[in-house]
């Protein structure tokens, strides 16, 4: 199959019902679950495969589901097919997927930091009540320029004219206007109501820096890349630093996937609900194939060439 890369999304990618065909064939799959329930210490699974959708929407059952129905994937494929990727990447909650996929944390204590950044982000929230778009089709340096004037901030690059500000939603909203006079073609209001990879979360990454120092974490299998630095880190005490800058800096994800794209990596797989790390790589480069793994049959009918 070449070089390959593994790609794990973020928030937003949450459906009701999403890896209920994975946890009934998979063993991997169904233990991934019945862990992360336990951990939880609510009806997990059922708010995952049955709903109601805005209960799914919940910032603390939305990110872990996000992440278990991501390794549910992970790991039956795994189970399979004998695949070593040369780098692993996710795109912000993403990044704690690609970590606990490459076992620099046990999915225990990955669940453990899922629901407390969770319980960091609705903190946040309720103290910095704050708006999110994506603006798209409009050059970054621009909308840099315009997040100067609104005093609003940048909290990521998804792709080529696809960039994500975030600030409280008076400012954002003239931030939208501004950006739609200036050419975007089209601006979208995200579902997430904290300051997230903004100066805002600077408290909320402290008390997630204490949480990470008493977790403990292992060397990785496969260097991840850091949404931080956009680079791939092989070190332990870095990958914990990168986790706290991540809280409060911006997703440098067109920066990762460049860099992945560099070193001669052409294939990806993308595991989880959704095809978003898809959609942005075909507009970062097209010529990049990604395979998604999200059902049962994605896994059955994948075919190692």
């Amino acid at each position: 199959m070449g070089k390959i890369g593994f790609l794990f999304a973020g928030q937003g990618t949450q459906r009701v019902g999403m890896a209920r065909d994975l946890y009934d064939a998979f063993p991997e799959s169904r233990a991934v679950f019945d862990k992360t329930e336990k951990i939880l210490g609510f009806e997990f699974k059922r708010r995952c495969f049955e709903g109601p959708e805005g209960m799914l929407k919940m910032t603390n059952i939305s990110q872990p589901a996000i992440v278990a129905a991501a390794i549910a994937a992970f790991e039956a494929f795994k189970k399979r097919f004998n695949l070593k990727p040369e780098y692993v990447a996710g795109l912000s909650l993403g990044e704690y997927s690609a970590l606990i996929a490459t076992q620099g944390l046990a999915l225990e204590d990955g669940i453990r930091l899922i629901n407390k950044r969770s319980q960091l982000l609705e903190d946040a929230a309720r103290k910095y009540p704050s708006k999110t778009i994506e603006v798209l089709g409009l050059a970054e340096e621009k909308v840099k320029e315009i997040c100067f004037l609104t005093q609003t901030k940048i909290a990521g690059n998804n792709s080529p004219g696809q960039t994500v500000i975030s600030g409280a939603p008076e400012f954002i909203d003239k931030a939208a206007e501004a950006c739609l006079k200036a050419g975007a073609q089209q601006v979208v209001t995200l579902d997430i109501s904290s300051p997230l990879h903004t100066a805002l979360m600077f408290e909320a990454s402290v008390e997630l820096k204490m949480f990470l120092d008493s977790l403990p974490f292992s060397e990785l299998s496969e260097p991840v890349i850091s949404n931080y630095t956009a680079r791939p880190e092989y070190k332990v005490v870095m990958t914990r630093e990168n986790l706290v800058y991540q809280m409060r800096f911006p997703v440098k994800w067109v920066e990762s996937v460049r860099f992945i794209l560099s070193q001669g990596v052409t294939k990806f797989i993308e595991f989880g609900s959704g095809k978003i790390l898809k959609d942005l790589m075909r507009k970062i480069e097209p010529s990049a194939v990604v395979v998604n793994i999200e059902t049962a049959e994605d896994i059955l009918n994948f075919v190692d060439s």
